[in-house]
């Protein structure tokens, strides 16, 4: 985060000043792995809010807004729900909070699975409308064609295989795969199909470590692994779940902090100074010039 900060004389609020840097490119991102290695893995967290991409920003390589936001913002049940105008609204507010990282918005569930051409319009819609870099969709081989009539089109696309959320329902909830043979072949079947479709990178999501590492050294495009493994291109995580916001998180979650703790001090103290009528004090109040 920039250590220099202007002030909004509309708001009266101080926002830091982004230092001088060339923003990312999905080229950038497709490149990094050259050869089937990555010397550096790509780091990648979600965000929802302007202030939370500025503080992100100088850290990641990519941002991405994930319909995850659906329990995470809006304490939804699933990412079923997720609607296209909340993405595009959460995903014009990072992209303007941000200057360095890829942005990518996650396709919400029920708007790309129709056709190519409802892809398409979405897709479309979506970067017109937040100026993301690119967007995300889950599916593997079932979506190859519509990934393809996709990126021909100027639409660059993040793949997601292996657990993928928004297909719970079928998936019986949200375990590990591959497990069984079959799984494991589908997954790796998956991903070249992807790649071959024309997406620059794949997010591969609760898969057994084995076939995660045999993915990432299979494919010529960067893995970014999410419960998945450190030998992956990259390592994706929900940023209020490695912040300690909530208190039960998927079990590949590593908890930087505590958040949530932090808060909860906070307030507490806050509530405390109220009810005491220790605040506001004279540093917090406006007095009659003299």
């Amino acid at each position: 985060m920039s250590t220099t900060f202007q002030l909004d004389t509309s708001t009266s609020r101080a926002t830091p000043t982004p230092k001088p840097r060339k923003r990312l490119t999905v080229p950038k991102i497709r490149d990094h792995k050259k050869d089937g290695q990555t010397k550096e893995p790509l780091v990648m967290l979600t965000a929802y809010t302007a202030r939370q991409a500025q503080l992100l920003d100088t850290y990641c390589d990519i941002l991405l807004v994930g319909d995850s936001l659906g329990q995470v913002i809006y304490g939804l049940d699933s990412t079923l729900p997720v609607t296209v105008d909340m993405m595009i609204a959460h995903g014009a507010a990072v992209v303007r909070g941000s200057y360095h990282g890829v942005v990518i918005v996650d396709m919400p569930f029920g708007s790309y699975e129709g056709s190519k051409e409802q892809a398409f319009e979405t897709a479309s819609r979506i970067m017109a409308e937040t100026g993301c870099a690119a967007v995300k969709l889950e599916g593997g081989q079932a979506m190859a064609e519509t990934i393809s009539f996709l990126t021909n089109r100027g639409i660059p696309v993040m793949a997601h295989v292996g657990l993928t959320p928004q297909a719970v329902n079928v998936l019986g909830g949200y375990a590990a795969r591959g497990r069984s043979q079959q799984e494991h072949d589908k997954i790796l079947g998956d991903g070249k199909a992807v790649q071959d479709a024309g997406a620059f990178s794949v997010v591969a999501e609760g898969v057994l470590e084995p076939i995660a590492i045999a993915l990432t050294k299979s494919l010529e495009i960067p893995v970014i692994g999410i419960g998945a493994s450190a030998q992956c291109d990259g390592q994706v995580l929900v940023t209020e779940d490695m912040l300690g916001m909530f208190e039960r998180v998927p079990r590949f979650v590593k908890k930087y902090d505590d958040i949530a703790g932090m808060i909860d001090r906070t307030v507490a103290q806050y509530a405390e100074e109220v009810r005491a009528r220790k605040f506001p004090t004279a540093d917090q109040t406006y007095h009659p010039k003299s």
